[in-house]
């Protein structure tokens, strides 16, 4: 059997070349030694600051429209520019990330991120930044996608795994909610462009760490697996699925639904051209793993469910309970918090006593108390009353089952397809994203226009329209608890001996 992510690789040394199993591009390496707590750190600043930089707008977009003269249809592609191709290219370059070298797309990432985030800073015009934000959106998906990778390789002792897992989950999903508050601090006290150029000694720092701190690694080299042809079909597939989910609301269902078939087809084309080319861009054996595939599964409708929260209850607070910027933003902070220190100080020591399918199964029941909770929420409500109690639900759920479908999607993948499982499942987190996003805005908007037009007052109106987003969410959010108990329940409890 191969050398799987989750066991220990023969020969590694704990605290020497963790980034794979590579040797060093420079054999005088080998007597450096390298510290694995250090290189978590900088792994997880490098992915913060562009999880961070995926909500930092989202308060900041009324300032940016006023500024920049954006339409309201427009202003959503500030957003837009950078999901699509984040979400395109994450498969991609994970491949390449195994092939040149994870550590060299790691730091090609932040470079590029951080050139991209100064330009988003001194933008003058909408078309500059909306450029300046794709340009993120690359170097966004080249940092991302081979931390996954990267982190097994470095914890590959299933216990430490889950600690490290838990860390970077926590940076994660604490990521998600503070780019709200420092969007709304930043852009209250500075302005927008601060939101951007606040990246710059961040990118920086992350950059001379990482070329200190991780190990270099080779690559297997481009000729091991460089199918052109094959990444031209999924970058393009992907980036027109994510292009079509998030510009649901601006377009007709016809070309909504055009866009989609094109973009099967495109991903019908790769799967033929995956499954005779000599060397593929994406092994389709990787799908055989029933709990990649079904953790994958998992991640969309849960972080479906999670980014509509995130999204829908930032526009509750602020449009029917009336918060400013900052306000809505501090709103936000008790989820962070509870998710750091619930995924630092008990995850990893839960997910190893229960093991991750009970871990999982119990975070998603919480998720659904949550946004059933949410469905429920009243037109004169308050914050602390209406908001709070099912925001901690949500946030001590998700606490349990990021780790826990992480650890699962990770398991069963042999090291040399590290880095493209890492992509993969960046890439369904994007889309589920997107999805939640599209889906769940487009409803609550529909909903709050007929209200409006049958004469409802606005407040009532908008929040009706937010009831039912949080209701659809509440049963993706099941059917992703349905999911898991059907398809990620471990082998061995099927029968007893």
């Amino acid at each position: 059997m191969s050398s799987r992510i989750g066991a220990p690789a023969e020969g590694l040394p704990q605290d020497s070349d963790p980034a794979g199993p590579a040797a060093p591009a420079d054999p005088a390496q080998h007597s450096r030694t390298y510290s694995r707590r250090a290189s978590l750190v900088v792994l997880c600043g490098g992915a913060l600051m562009t999880i961070l930089d995926g909500n930092v707008v989202t308060v900041a977009m009324p300032a940016i429209q006023s500024d920049l003269g954006f339409s309201p249809s427009a202003l959503a592609w500030i957003v837009n520019a950078y999901l699509i191709p984040f979400g395109g290219l994450l498969l991609l370059v994970g491949r390449l990330g195994d092939l040149v070298g994870r550590r060299r797309m790691f730091a090609s990432g932040l470079a590029l991120f951080t050139v991209a985030s100064v330009l988003c800073g001194v933008a003058t015009s909408q078309g500059m930044l909306i450029a300046a934000r794709a340009l993120q959106g690359v170097g966004g998906a080249m940092t991302s996608a081979v931390v996954l990778g990267m982190l097994i390789a470095l914890f590959p002792e299933p216990r430490e795994q889950a600690g490290a897992i838990a860390v970077f989950s926590a940076v994660g999903a604490a990521g998600g909610a503070l780019g709200t508050f420092l969007g709304g601090a930043l852009t209250q006290a500075l302005s927008w462009h601060w939101i951007f150029l606040i990246n710059l000694p961040i990118g920086i720092a992350a950059w001379i760490a990482a070329l200190r701190v991780l190990a270099p690694d080779r690559g297997a080299g481009l000729d091991r697996g460089a199918d052109y042809p094959g990444a031209a079909l999924v970058t393009g597939a992907l980036m027109l699925i994510v292009y079509a989910i998030v510009g649901t609301g601006e377009r007709p269902v016809g070309g909504t639904l055009i866009l989609a078939a094109v973009s099967l087809a495109l991903f019908a084309a790769f799967t033929l051209r995956q499954a005779r080319a000599e060397r593929p861009l994406l092994r389709l054996r990787l799908f055989r793993s029933r709990l990649l595939t079904g953790a994958n599964g998992v991640q969309i409708l849960m972080i479906a469910t999670m980014f509509g929260f995130q999204y829908v209850g930032a526009l509750y607070i602020q449009r029917v309970l009336g918060y400013g910027e900052l306000r809505t933003g501090m709103a936000f902070l008790p989820a962070p918090v509870l998710i750091g220190v619930l995924m630092l100080g008990l995850s990893a020591r839960t997910i190893g006593r229960f093991g991750p399918y009970r871990v999982l199964l119990a975070g998603l029941v919480l998720i659904v108390a949550g946004m059933a909770l949410l469905s429920r929420i009243p037109v004169s409500g308050s914050y602390v009353v209406d908001v709070l109690p099912p925001m901690l639900l949500l946030a001590t759920g998700f606490a349990a089952a990021m780790p826990a479908v992480t650890g699962l999607a990770m398991s069963g993948v042999a090291e040399e397809d590290a880095g493209l499982a890492s992509g993969l499942f960046n890439t369904t987190q994007v889309v589920g994203g997107s999805l939640g996003l599209a889906v769940l805005t487009t409803l609550a908007a529909s909903r709050t226009d007929q209200l409006l037009e049958s004469g409802e007052p606005f407040t009532a109106a908008t929040a009706d329209g937010y009831r039912l987003a949080f209701t659809v969410a509440t049963g993706v959010a099941g059917a992703g608890l349905a999911v898991a108990a059907a398809v990620l329940r471990p082998a061995r409890t099927s029968s007893r001996h």
